[in-house]
């Protein structure tokens, strides 16, 4: 006999025990869709406190990421941050260019490379 054929049965229950096992956390029991959160990223920048709460990259434009960020305590809803041109539209579709050491650089900074 070949030694594959031999090793087809062990190969089969390591992965049945796999899926027993690992399978669990799939899909959870009380049939509800868990999100994953991760904290939010913060820097001491310019004597102010940025934290990026959420971020999404543009699938068609790669450097423009649409993020909400909190500065000391302040939350901004969420802005297009375009890395290219170092600029932020508002939602009201105000363009204003990033300021040194502010949030859109230090979205710039960590995620664009």
């Amino acid at each position: 006999m070949q030694r594959s054929t031999l090793l087809r049965p062990f190969i089969t229950l390591g992965l049945a025990i796999l899926l027993v096992l690992g399978g669990g956390n799939l899909v959870p029991l009380d049939g509800t869709q868990h999100r994953a959160h991760a904290a939010p990223t913060c820097r001491m920048m310019a004597a102010h406190t940025i934290c990026i709460l959420t971020i999404k990259r543009s699938a068609k434009n790669y450097w423009e990421y649409r993020a909400s960020v909190q500065i000391d305590d302040e939350v901004r809803p969420v802005e297009i941050y375009n890395c290219r041109d170092r600029t932020r539209t508002r939602k009201t579709g105000q363009t204003v260019g990033f300021k040194p050491q502010g949030a859109g650089s230090l979205i710039c900074q960590l995620l664009y490379r």
